[in-house]
């Protein structure tokens, strides 16, 4: 039997992964994740049986998920140092199916402003990763850049223009600035790639995906915390700038969609946009959330909040000719999703 392998399990775009993974395969599936940002398994699986073995968990009735929280360049050192590790520990026979790196340093606008050196770690996690890939050989690679790696001179309020995946041409000789050290590290992920595909035989996929959002994000994440204050009716509405910055927000299930279909067909660790091509600003999101609440608060600007770019959208054409795949959800039906989750959670901690 197959082991996926998915890095960075327990985040938003990982816990999702898996929930597909167990939807769309029998396999076994191989999670890490040092809960340095994510939760538990059982935290979002709540459902599932779990047992201790050895220092992992294994969970559910069919024994098909395997859990080390462990940061991922340990298990990987592990892995490079006897690559029969996983057989001699725990009794595992490890046939590597498809592997999914989501394993980073992540945050908010103000992590990535405020610790950008601690961001820059995500360059070892890579490069442990790409190194691993290159021995290990599994079926499939999935590699999660960014739209942090666009050019930020095409995303100002004066020069703000749908990004194309054409935007950005490792194999040419001109490369923009990308967005700080988690813009920089993305884009070098997206080099190894393509050695990955192009000298070892990899098949390998980048996406990048624009604003995901969905109803289990947590309150560190701009759209549930919006949807949050909208559903508590907080008046003044306080944003951070003017609101007049814009994103391209995508729901995570169209994320996880298109994310598996650029795998089926994408082998040479060509990156594609992921994101509904259409500009939101944030002021525009207070209205849809305060609207679903019925009222009309007044905008606070909280100008002294980091805000990044000014506006970032994607240009979907690409995808669409290569793919055949636009997103299916809108902003209005994604958005009440995550609305009604955030009445209901408030109704709990009353």
């Amino acid at each position: 039997m197959k082991f996926h392998l998915v890095s960075g399990a327990c985040g938003f775009v990982g816990r999702n992964t898996v929930k597909q993974l167990l939807k769309r395969t029998s396999d076994n599936i191989l999670m890490i994740d040092d809960l340095s940002v994510g939760t538990h398994p059982l935290t979002w699986m709540k459902d599932f049986s779990s047992k201790a073995f050895k220092d992992i968990e294994i969970l559910g009735e069919e024994e098909r998920l395997f859990y080390w929280q462990m940061d991922f360049r340990k298990f990987l050192q592990k892995l490079q140092d006897d690559p029969n590790w996983l057989e001699k520990e725990y009794g595992l026979k490890v046939n590597y199916g498809d592997a999914f790196h989501f394993a980073a340093i992540v945050g908010g606008r103000a992590k990535i402003e405020g610790d950008p050196m601690a961001v820059a770690l995500d360059l070892s996690i890579d490069a442990e990763f790409f190194n691993w890939i290159s021995k290990a050989r599994p079926e499939r690679i999935l590699y999660p850049s960014s739209s942090a790696a666009y050019p930020i001179n095409m995303q100002t309020e004066s020069d703000a223009v749908a990004l194309k995946e054409s935007d950005i041409n490792i194999d040419g000789y001109t490369l923009g600035m990308p967005d700080l050290t988690y813009g920089w590290t993305k884009m070098t992920g997206e080099f190894l790639a393509k050695i990955a595909a192009k000298h070892y035989g990899i098949s390998i996929a980048c996406i990048r995906p624009f604003s995901g959002y969905g109803e289990d994000q947590d309150l560190s994440y701009p759209v549930p915390a919006i949807a949050h204050r909208a559903a508590k009716k907080e008046n003044p509405f306080e944003v951070w700038g003017t609101g007049k910055q814009g994103r391209d927000f995508v729901h995570i299930d169209d994320v996880m969609d298109c994310m598996f279909n650029a795998m089926d067909k994408i082998h040479d660790g060509t990156a594609i946009n992921i994101g509904s091509g259409k500009l939101t600003s944030f002021l525009d999101l207070i209205k849809v959330f305060t609207k679903f609440a019925g009222y009309s608060p007044e905008i606070k600007p909280l100008t002294d909040k980091p805000v990044g770019v000014h506006s970032r959208y994607c240009d979907m054409s690409f995808v669409k000719e290569l793919l055949g795949w636009e997103p299916k959800i809108s902003l209005e039906e994604g958005m009440k999703r995550v609305y009604d989750v955030a009445v209901e959670n408030l109704k709990r901690e009353k």
